[in-house]
């Protein structure tokens, strides 16, 4: 069972539940009012950016995005939850080992990010039980996060139910490929050899190209992937939006049981990078497409 400690936060909108020791495995959850009819709504579950390695980046950033969803989607939403995680060390706010508390040291490597994930899909499921409905969502490093929490080939993923959907904005899909396409930018390399160590590990936690143990062969239960980026993103490259496409086309030909699954690729955002959560309306409008298509499967 998994330790639950709540703490709240009523000017975020949340309460606050802690899944480890560290200042920063934590579960933000909201619960709207009304709620929709039993067993007929979503659950919305976020995982942020940040290089895996920005403190300023953390939980409480889908706030714009959950006011967004709850003016529009109320009647379709079961509950909100945004997901903190562990972080790798950071050149631009550093820290003495020496001084600073051992619960607030910022030292994760893979797989610590990704175990923290599914360690908050679970106690998500233990306090609220709603299975197999709800919608991951992730920006940028929080959508390699969000297709990494359902691959076995990382951290076998038995103690978490899977999502039915993932929607994937800005995300990072094959970290080989993108350090080779931005080599003229060194802070890449950086970043991705500070939370994942040699390349070798790069290739064997990128969603993309799906291998064994993957997206496809682990994501059974899944009915809808949604993966999105911006004209105007000036941080991630193109490249990885079409390069997970690819890796998903066996997914959608192998639905579990029969059932039909769907990719939505939507490439026509305005946002700049960061922009897409600030304002929080473009991933609102993302999120809510999962839920339009999940409820026209379902129909």
């Amino acid at each position: 069972m998994t330790a639950i400690m709540a703490q709240s936060v009523s000017s975020a909108g949340y309460e606050k539940y802690s899944f480890g020791d560290h200042s920063l495995q934590n579960v933000y959850v909201h619960i709207p009012s009304p709620q929709p009819p039993s067993k007929s709504g979503y659950w919305i579950v976020y995982i942020h950016g940040g290089a895996w390695r920005d403190p300023e980046i953390l939980a409480p950033t889908f706030k714009p995005t959950q006011d967004v969803l709850l003016a529009s989607n109320n009647a379709d939403i079961a509950g909100i939850a945004s997901i903190e995680y562990r972080l790798t060390a950071h050149p631009n706010f550093p820290q003495d080992a020496v001084s600073v508390n051992p619960q607030e040291y910022r030292n994760a490597k893979h797989p610590d990010h990704v175990s923290d994930v599914q360690k908050g899909l679970a106690l998500l499921q233990e306090k609220y039980a709603f299975g197999e409905r709800y919608i991951l969502a992730g920006h940028s490093c929080g959508a390699t996060l969000a297709f990494q929490a359902v691959m076995n080939r990382i951290v076998p993923a038995s103690n978490i139910v899977r999502p039915l959907a993932i929607v994937g904005v800005a995300g990072i899909y094959d970290m080989p490929f993108l350090v080779k396409t931005l080599s003229h930018i060194p802070a890449y390399r950086e970043f991705i050899t500070d939370a994942f160590g040699a390349e070798e590990v790069w290739r064997k936690a990128s969603p993309a190209p799906d291998t064994a143990g993957g997206v496809v062969e682990s994501w059974k239960n899944g009915r809808v992937a949604v993966l999105a980026r911006s004209t105007n993103d000036e941080l991630m490259h193109a490249s990885q939006l079409p390069t997970m496409e690819e890796a998903l086309r066996p997914w959608v030909a192998g639905g579990e049981g029969g059932k039909p699954r769907r990719v939505k690729v939507i490439e026509d955002l305005s946002e700049t990078h960061d922009g897409i959560w600030r304002g929080g309306k473009e991933l609102a409008s993302l999120i809510s497409v999962a839920i339009k298509e999940l409820r026209d499967l379902e129909a």
